[in-house]
């Protein structure tokens, strides 16, 4: 399973916020099947069993900022790709918060 952390920096804009270009971006993935995500407020977490899909919804989602307006894009990726065994990024949240002395 990948997992992959996504920002998105639209450069070049009217406005300060970059909420409808994450939107946008969010929309232009559209249906992948099991494809995993879930926005917070920095980026996105993506997860599929292929990276070559990550890739392809990545890539999609930073041409849509583009498709919206931005001048110019910032991105930062971060991938985790483990073979050895199925996890999901909520396992990998459950793991660390299963190991916290404090709960």
């Amino acid at each position: 399973m990948a997992v992959a952390e996504l920002t998105l920096i639209p450069i070049g804009t009217e406005k300060t916020s970059v909420s409808p270009y994450i939107a946008a971006a969010l929309d232009a993935i559209g249906e992948v099947e099991g494809l995993s995500y879930e926005l917070n407020p920095m980026g996105t977490i993506l997860s599929h069993r292929d990276l070559g899909v990550l890739y392809n919804v990545i890539r999609k989602m930073q041409e849509s900022v583009f498709e919206n307006g931005a001048n110019r894009v910032y991105s930062v990726i971060k991938i985790d790709d483990r073979r050895d065994k199925d996890y999901t990024f909520k396992d990998k949240v459950k793991s660390v918060n299963e190991k916290r002395l404090t709960k």
